[in-house]
């Protein structure tokens, strides 16, 4: 049978419309079954009634198989034409195949659009009235009240049906609309997966890498103007071969998300009294030590690096004071220099890249990154990492996620 719904989406027809086709092909057939083995037993159609009853079956079974009918609607409409022209003939020759009219104003009302099909299924009943006008009697209340409520009928399960189709279609736009939603918001989580990994990947190379590779630099520097060479020399390239020992193991790491080689087997406040005694800065640690998740030694290791050296390279700070303080609710980390500081209002940070990173990266694990300096008075850093409540042990759980107070208080010039 053509298409059912003049307006239908794209998608196709759902099983419902599927239904609905079968069984309108279904009634027309039995419809027309019956009423050919009524006229073959009353002998009421002549060699031109059977050959019109043939094309008529013929020509209807056509709409259901040949697929240029059911996807065409210049065609469905030529085919519905047919088929008509065909019940008319062979109603004025038998006024019973007028019952075949009920599924007829099925196929008008689903075939053609609305303007068309009200005047179609109106052209069928006036022909069903006039085939009865031929029958002994006449014309008659109950012969014109019959076809008048086949039409009703029809009409109102017809716009019924197309009002649960449309409700159905619209159902199913909001389901794609949501899969499609659900679809651009996972690949919107990817997106900002990876650009957080990059932003990540970015901290730790200028953190690590990168301060090691502008550190070799310097001392490759230093090295080519040393006096007399030689001896003068070696413990600059010692220096240089160490640096870049280092910043294998750290690329090595990356490699294999490895814990960075500075807390591979020791803990943070060694990890951080080292790399004070590299910088000729003065380390301090204040409270008992506990255990910190793994990300929060990185993040306060990386901190101290970076701070170390903007002193040293960009400051030029003559004294370096580093104090890790373990407090009842809170990890704090101090790092001060009496270097030439900078107005943080007018003037972006030596080294500002990577100060901007140490604070997302403190934070993400709830914490607060101060930065306090001034031109000529040196500069301080201060990050505060919360902790969560005491496990029953009474060794803190780690990091919590929410903001702590600063102990930038206790740093000041």
């Amino acid at each position: 049978m053509p298409r059912t719904e003049p307006h239908a989406a794209p998608a196709g027809p759902t099983p419902a419309l599927r239904l609905a086709n079968l069984a309108v092909h279904g009634l027309f057939l039995t419809l027309l079954a019956v009423l050919l083995a009524r006229a073959a037993a009353d002998g009421a159609l002549g060699p031109a009634g059977w050959a019109t009853a043939g094309a008529l079956a013929a020509g209807y079974a056509a709409g259901g198989v040949l697929r240029g009918i059911r996807t065409s609607r210049a065609l469905g409409a030529a085919w519905l034409l047919a088929v008509a022209a065909l019940w008319i003939a062979l109603t004025l020759q038998h006024p019973e195949f007028s019952y075949l009219a009920f599924p007829l104003y099925f196929v008008c009302l689903h075939v053609l659009p609305p303007r068309y099909a009200l005047p179609a299924v109106a052209a069928l009943t006036a022909a069903v009235l006039a085939a009865q006008a031929t029958t002994p009697g006449g014309l008659t209340t109950a012969k014109v009240i019959g076809p008048l409520a086949g039409l009703a009928v029809a009409l109102l399960t017809a716009y019924g049906y197309a009002a649960l189709y449309r409700e159905s279609r619209a159902r199913q736009q909001l389901i794609d609309d949501l899969v499609r939603t659900r679809d651009e918001l996972a690949a919107s989580q990817r997106e900002a997966g990876r650009l957080a990994e990059r932003q990540r990947l970015a901290r730790e190379i200028h953190d690590t890498l990168a301060q090691g590779l502008a550190g070799i630099v310097l001392l490759a520097r230093e090295a080519r103007g040393a006096d007399g060479g030689g001896a003068d020399a070696a413990p600059l390239l010692d220096e240089i071969e160490r640096t870049a020992s280092a910043n294998l193991a750290e690329a090595r790491r990356f490699v294999h998300a490895h814990t960075p080689p500075a807390l591979d087997g020791t803990t943070l406040t060694d990890a951080l009294r080292r790399l004070a005694d590299g910088a000729d800065a003065a380390f301090h640690r204040d409270g008992d030590p506990y255990p910190l998740p793994v990300e929060a030694e990185v993040a306060l290791l990386r901190l101290t690096q970076e701070a170390l050296a903007n002193a040293v390279r960009h400051a030029h700070a003559a004294h370096v004071a580093v104090t890790l303080a373990y407090l009842d609710d809170a990890v704090t980390l101090d790092v001060y220099d009496d270097g030439t500081g900078f107005d943080p209002a007018t003037a972006p940070a030596p080294g500002s890249f990577g100060l901007h990173g140490m604070h997302e990266r403190i934070a993400a694990l709830g914490g607060t990154l101060t930065v306090e300096s001034a031109p000529g008075e040196g500069t301080a850093v201060a990050a505060t990492l919360p902790l969560r409540a005491d496990r029953p042990d009474g060794v803190p759980g780690g990091v919590r996620s929410g903001a702590g107070r600063s102990s930038s208080a206790g740093v000041r010039r």
